[in-house]
């Protein structure tokens, strides 16, 4: 048993050791009781138990990496939505949840690096491998590589998850792969992979568990928004770093008291902010309650400087301001789905006698952002259901602060989706050009002058940043980018957050520890 383990488990503590517990099974053949050898020679691998000995039951967190990775790759599913669906399914407490977690987001984030080293383990190319034995593989090699589970426990377990779900044809297969993975740590598999390569792209993407086209991507997109290209190999490595998971307390209307009693951290970006301590977060009244949201700081700061930059519209009297004169601010959120971003503005809106108009084009959707506002008094918004291109064409000139945070890659945001970056490629940023550049024009359409528009990405990508901010200002006269750097700045604890580049601000997980998004802040012209 591992040294924390419970069950022969194997949740060890312990630094990897390369080899740990693999050689076993290769040694003097042995009889069974009916005279036949157990073991045949080097051409045969089993787990070093006698066959009464060797687990043939699934480990239920295991087993929750399995069918979480079998979901991504047969359904298209999303691994933060069925993970927690089916840690409840089996019941798993507070300790095996987060073996569970680690093991499917860290098999699912480091596919490309583990599927590198299969490769020259495996007798034949991968894609002939049922897919469900190659899932099996990616999550043992994943505890044998990166996790502090001890060789043994990791073979012996991983070998009865696949008896027991796939097989004990394919178990013996994966018995003898994983063997040979367990041969040399991850640093001396990458240096045997990676020895005759010359191609820094390539080093990197095999390094750091990137595809090719994202590891050009981030290069340029370092560049674009200022930043040199010297630091990709940390933006690439924090990309692959556990995220953890960010709470905001709804202005006027949450408290982190709760949070904060059960082990969270303040947070220090910003205010009402805090970060959190792990665990099942509905166990907390307010998240119940819809008080207290999970929701990245780099959002919450995209949202709090739309809210706080200050306007030039004319109010009643004549004098310009933050519409604390005059009529009440009207606020729009064009693509307001599932209703994270909507929540915050809502509070602040309720907060400043402004009301907010929620825009999501897929009813279901639509749903989730009146969930996220329910705890928002009801008189302050209202959900509109529809094509958010025809907003401004329907509503011109309404709003006074439009937030279009428009469908995009989520090239920043790779760390909480860790699957997204197999999924991607450089179509979709063709395919989402047009979309991005028809939601902003709607969105400045139904600005009102000496109102701001933010237009934000949860990409750093040049072609969904700066590239569709250039062409709608070239586009028309009546447009100013406002500093949204600074706009940044000022709702910041810090004060400073470096952020800004040529009037644009792009927020980077390497430095901010945020997801990476870009934000312009966009004023029309009186």
């Amino acid at each position: 048993m591992s040294e924390s383990g419970t069950s022969g488990s194997g949740r060890g503590r312990g630094p990897q050791r390369a080899g740990q517990g693999g050689q076993g099974g290769g040694g003097a053949s042995r009889r069974n009781a009916q005279g036949r050898e157990r073991n045949r020679g080097p051409q045969r691998s089993y787990t070093e138990n006698a066959p009464s000995q060797r687990t043939r039951r699934a480990d239920p967190a295991r087993l929750v990496a399995f069918e979480v990775l079998r979901a991504v790759a047969a359904e298209d599913a999303y691994a933060n939505l069925v993970l927690p669906a089916r840690i409840r399914h089996h019941g798993l407490d507070k300790r095996d949840a987060g073996f569970a977690t680690e093991l499917s987001y860290g098999a699912l984030r480091g596919q490309g690096t583990y599927d590198a080293v299969l490769a020259r383990c495996v007798d034949r190319p991968l894609d002939q491998l049922d897919p469900a034995v190659l899932d099996a593989l990616r999550i043992g090699t994943h505890q044998l590589l990166a996790m502090r589970v001890p060789a043994h426990a990791a073979l012996d377990q991983t070998v009865g998850l696949a008896r027991a779900v796939i097989g004990a044809g394919p178990s013996a297969l994966i018995n003898a792969v994983l063997r040979k993975v367990s041969a040399h740590t991850l640093e001396e598999w990458l240096e045997l992979l990676l020895s005759d390569e010359q191609d820094p792209t390539k080093v990197a993407s095999v390094r750091y568990a990137h595809p090719e086209w994202i590891v050009r991507a981030f290069r340029q997109s370092l560049v674009a928004h200022g930043r040199p290209v010297t630091e990709i190999n940390d933006l690439l490595e924090a990309d692959n770093a556990a995220p953890v998971v960010n709470l905001v307390a709804l202005p006027g209307l949450g408290s982190l008291d709760e949070a904060l009693e059960n082990g969270a951290s303040p947070g220090e970006l910003v205010e009402g902010s805090a970060l959190s301590s792990g665990g099942d977060l509905g166990r907390l009244s307010s998240v119940r309650q819809g008080t207290t949201r999970a929701q990245d700081v780099g959002s919450q700061l995209v949202a709090r400087a739309l809210a706080a930059v200050p306007l030039s519209i004319t109010a009643g009297d004549g004098a310009e301001g933050n519409g604390a004169q005059g009529a009440a601010e009207a606020w729009l959120d064009l693509c307001a789905g599932p209703g994270g971003k909507a929540a915050l503005l809502g509070a602040l809106a309720n907060e400043r006698g402004a009301s907010l108009v929620a825009n999501e084009p897929a009813p279901h959707r639509a749903k989730l952002v009146s969930q996220a506002l329910s705890a928002v008094p009801s008189d302050v918004w209202m959900v509109r259901t529809g094509d958010g291109r025809e907003v401004g064409e329907e509503q011109p000139e309404a709003f006074d602060r439009v937030l279009v945070d428009v469908p995009c890659t989520g090239l920043g945001a790779l760390r909480r989706r860790p699957e997204s970056r197999w999924r991607r490629t450089p179509k979709d940023l063709a395919d989402l050009g047009p979309l991005q550049r028809d939601l902003l024009k709607s969105a400045l359409d139904a600005v009102k002058p000496g109102g701001v528009v933010a237009y934000v990405t949860c990409s750093p990508h040049p072609a969904e940043t700066t590239a569709v901010v250039t062409d709608a200002l070239r586009k028309r006269d009546d447009l100013e980018l406002l500093d949204a750097g600074s706009a940044l700045d000022a709702v910041s604890l810090t004060g400073h957050l470096d952020a800004g580049h040529e009037l644009t601000a792009q927020l980077w997980p390497h430095i901010h520890r945020t997801d990476a998004m870009f934000l312009a802040l966009i004023r029309k012209k009186r």
